[in-house]
């Protein structure tokens, strides 16, 4: 399995999961453009929007779920959703993933997002999101 997310996915590479489905994973991004940058995947291989049209609506609750929690746990002001389909896009993962960017007053507009924060801790974030424990309807399949 050369699939980066595939292999998070199946546990094979560890992650800072925040919420889990039958259908997808969120986890937190290692390179993150913000605090709270996450990431969620289908769990089955998909590689990117254009190609099955229908995985977004099947991750589509999961998303919906993660913006909530992300938003709820970090007291985030807006939040940002993006998806990048194909090279010229600057897809660099070629599995579906829908990046969501929690986003603070103190860093607004869209000229800001790409700008990453620095010295981001990915555990205290990954605490503070799950409390230690998995998010509220999160359903494990490990």
């Amino acid at each position: 399995m050369s699939c980066l997310f595939c292999r998070i996915v199946a546990g094979e590479i560890p992650s800072k999961q925040v919420y889990a489905d039958e259908h997808a994973i969120a986890f937190l991004d290692i390179n993150p453009w913000h605090v709270g940058h996450t990431l969620v995947v289908p769990r089955r291989h998909v590689d990117d929007l254009l190609g099955e049209p229908e995985a977004l609506t099947e991750i589509a609750p999961a998303i919906s779920a993660t913006a909530r929690l992300l938003v709820d746990r970090l007291a985030a002001d807006g939040l940002n959703l993006l998806s990048s389909s194909g090279d010229a896009a600057g897809q660099e993962v070629f599995h579906l993933h829908v990046h969501l960017v929690p986003r603070f007053a103190h860093r607004p507009g869209l000229r800001e997002l790409f700008v990453h924060e620095k010295d981001v801790d990915l555990d205290r974030v990954h605490r503070q999101i799950v409390g230690g424990a998995p998010a509220p309807g999160t359903v494990s399949r490990s």
